[in-house]
C-alpha cells in the first residue's frame, strides 16, 4: 500500500467535498429567498453552481471508494469528517462568514480525534 496514494486521496477527498460544499452554498444563496413553490425550484435549478455541487459530490464519493479499498477504516473515516474543517475555512474565506470559538473548539476536537485514531493504528496498513 502506498502511503502516498492515501495523502493524495484524502487531498482530494478533501478539495471535492470542500468545493461542492461551497457550490451548494452558493446555488442555496442565489435562490433565495426560500419559498415552498414551483418558482424556487425553477430559480435554484438555474443555479450553475448546483450542477458544480453535484459534480463535486460525485467525485467525491469515486475517491472515497478508491480509498475505502486501500486505507484503514477508522482513519479513513475519521479522516473523511476534515472536511468539516475545511468548509469552516472556505465558508470564511469566500463568505465572510464569523469563526467563533465554538467552531474552534469544534476544529480542535475534530483535529485532535483524527490524530488519536491515527495514533491508535501505529501507522499499520491493511494488506494489499
Amino acid at each position: 500500500m502506498s502511503w502516498r496514494f492515501i495523502l493524495v486521496g484524502f487531498s482530494l477527498l478533501l478539495g471535492f467535498d470542500t468545493a461542492a460544499q461551497m457550490c451548494l452554498k452558493a446555488a442555496s444563496t442565489g435562490a433565495l429567498p426560500l419559498e415552498f413553490s414551483l418558482a424556487w425550484i425553477v430559480r435554484l435549478l438555474h443555479q450553475a453552481t448546483l450542477y458544480g455541487a453535484m459534480a463535486g459530490f460525485i467525485a467525491a464519493f469515486v475517491v472515497w471508494m478508491a480509498l475505502l479499498r486501500r486505507a484503514p477504516i477508522g482513519p479513513a473515516f475519521a479522516a473523511s469528517n476534515l472536511d468539516i474543517v475545511t468548509v469552516l475555512v472556505a465558508s470564511h474565506w469566500l463568505f465572510g462568514e464569523h469563526i467563533g470559538w465554538p467552531q474552534l473548539a469544534g476544529t480542535g476536537l475534530i483535529v485532535a480525534g483524527v490524530a488519536c485514531l491515527a495514533v491508535a493504528t501505529g501507522g499499520d496498513a491493511p494488506p494489499p
